[in-house]
């Protein structure tokens, strides 16, 4: 009997959504205090203004799990950012379709690998914190 991964293609969508709804859950299987995640930065440049702490970065990557799981995209104020974004955007809407389906896919699979690296990490990060090794 195959195992759910060799079902897929080792490069396909489905099975790199999978890996970090996967690795989210064990994130939360792993993580019981989140609270000890507070004001313990992240490994970003102390001159980043957008550095968060990993109570932030959980946050995030919860968030964006439920929201790959339930294909529901907030629209409070993502608006005004897709606006930004499509003004940016306004060369490449004009391209080949399929070429702009095939940029769109290479980012959405290198997001969400670097999500699922992320989730890994900070899971580790936890472990090292209460003072338990991989």
């Amino acid at each position: 009997m195959q195992s759910a991964e060799s079902k897929f293609n080792r490069n396909s969508m489905l099975l790199t959504l999978k890996r970090y709804s996967s690795a989210v859950g064990d994130m939360e299987k792993t993580i019981l205090l989140p609270s000890l995640l507070r004001d313990v930065p992240s490994d970003c440049e102390a001159a980043d203004e957008t550095c968060r702490d990993l109570y932030a970065n959980y946050l995030m990557l919860k968030a964006i799990r439920n929201t790959v799981e339930s294909s529901l995209v907030p629209l409070d104020d993502q608006k005004a950012k897709i606006a930004t974004f499509t003004k940016t955007l306004e060369p490449f809407l004009e391209a080949d379709p399929e070429a702009l389906f095939l940029f769109h896919l290479r980012g959405l699979f290198s997001v969400m690998s670097d999500l699922t690296k992320e989730t890994r990490s900070l899971t580790d990060k936890y472990l090292d914190i209460i003072g338990l090794a991989n």
